[in-house]
C-alpha cells in the first residue's frame, strides 16, 4: 500500500511548487490567503508574501476563466444546426502580419491547465 500523503500546514506552500495546481486547487489556496489575511494574525512580512501569492494566483485564475469563456464563445459560433459542436484552440496572440498565420494557437490544439 502506497504510503498518505499528509496535508501542509495551511501556511506553507504546496510541496509540488515547481508544477501549478490544478484551478480548483488553486482557488482554494486563493480563499486560505484571503482568510489568513482577513484574520489579522499574520506578521506584515507575512501579509505581505500571502498578499502577492494571491495576486499571482488571482491574476492566473482569471486568465483561466478568459480562456475557457473564450473557448466556449467559438463552440456556440460554430455549432451548426444538427452538427455536434467542438473546441478548437484560442486565438490568444494577435495575427502575425508577415507570417499570415493566427499566431501560435494554429500549431496544435492547446489545453487548459484545469
Amino acid at each position: 500500500m502506497a504510503p498518505r500523503k499528509t496535508p501542509a500546514p495551511a501556511g506553507d506552500p504546496p510541496a509540488d511548487a515547481g508544477t501549478e495546481p490544478r484551478f480548483e486547487e488553486a482557488l482554494e489556496r486563493l480563499e486560505t490567503i484571503v482568510e489568513q489575511l482577513e484574520s489579522g494574525q499574520l506578521s506584515l512580512e507575512d501579509a505581505i508574501a500571502r498578499y502577492e501569492e494571491g495576486v499571482t494566483l488571482s491574476r492566473r485564475l482569471s486568465q483561466t476563466l478568459d480562456e475557457a469563456e473564450k473557448r466556449i464563445e467559438r463552440l456556440e459560433e460554430g455549432a451548426s444546426p444538427g452538427e455536434s459542436p467542438t473546441t478548437r484552440p484560442a486565438d490568444l496572440e494577435p495575427p502575425d502580419p508577415e507570417g499570415g498565420g493566427r499566431g501560435p494557437a494554429e500549431s496544435g490544439p492547446a489545453e487548459l491547465p484545469f
